[in-house]
């Protein structure tokens, strides 16, 4: 159990959080992917609409997770499980868009997001490493 926490980098693993969801409200702007990818799915994008606050809490959870699960397996130099775990997320989200039959570039949208939120996360491991 001592593993989940003591020797995680909680700093990369607070950093690594923020980037990735910061990067998640510009990657979904209408800015970037946004308008085509809400085509993609069938949910329409407005000025005036209300924030999903739900679904941005639990976002910011499985962000969080993420961050923690890939700061466990750098204190164990397991960068490559890191990675497989990774590349299981971004094949999931893939087969739930094709389920919900979503078009190809929301798909392609969403494990683009994942691939790079999880980019960021090794990284600030790497770059914030506490010795």
């Amino acid at each position: 159990m001592s593993e989940l926490i003591s020797e995680v980098n909680w700093i990369a693993v607070v950093v690594g959080t923020v980037l990735a969801y910061v990067l998640g409200a510009a990657w979904y702007s209408t800015k970037m992917f946004g308008t085509k990818w809400a085509e993609g799915v069938g949910v329409e994008l407005s000025d005036d609409m209300k924030l999903p606050v739900a679904a941005m809490s639990m976002q910011f959870v499985a962000t969080f997770c993420l961050a923690w699960v890939i700061g466990i397996m750098a204190t164990t130099h397991a960068l490559y499980t890191a990675i497989l775990i990774c590349v299981v997320v971004v094949t999931m989200i893939a087969a739930n868009g094709m389920f919900a039959q979503k078009s190809c570039y929301a798909i392609a949208t969403e494990r683009g997001f994942i691939a790079s939120m999880s980019f960021i996360m090794i990284v600030c491991q790497g770059v914030l490493r506490i010795n």
